[in-house]
């Protein structure tokens, strides 16, 4: 058995999280159905940020993006991811479950979250979802 010390690059990304505008003490873990992301809107550089809107799959219960147009249980917004998530992996393939934690209580800068609108995005329906957030501007 050997042991390979050879040089190796790691990536990472820096979470901005400027729109998140207190420190909730209680963040529940959920999972992320990678698969209900789209690489090159949800994911482009391969992370996910932190600050998008999700929603429970009644079928899975995993997490995907928030979609108030969508009817299978991403139309009812759980949250908001509380860090950006790695979605592909070192080799560029693209991970299938990702854990990570959802702020569901606390103070919220729209103007700041990552989408602004489509799947991801806070709307006034996923704030009708989230009563325990204030959603300042």
């Amino acid at each position: 058995m050997s042991t390979d010390i050879s040089l190796q690059t790691t990536t990472y990304q820096v979470g901005n999280r400027q729109w998140l505008l207190d420190e909730p003490d209680y963040k529940p873990n959920v999972t992320l159905d990678i698969s209900a992301f789209t690489a090159g809107t949800h994911y482009p550089n391969g992370y996910i940020p932190s600050g998008t809107a999700i929603g429970k799959v009644t079928a899975t219960g995993l997490f995907g993006p928030y979609d108030n147009t969508a009817d299978d249980g991403t139309e009812v917004c759980y949250g908001l991811t509380v860090a950006d998530v790695r979605a592909v992996h070192h080799n560029g393939s693209a991970a299938t479950k990702v854990g990570t934690g959802a702020v569901v209580s606390g103070a919220v800068s729209v103007a700041k979250l990552p989408f602004s609108s489509g799947a991801g995005a806070v709307d006034a329906n996923a704030k009708a979802d989230l009563p325990t957030i204030r959603f300042e501007a």
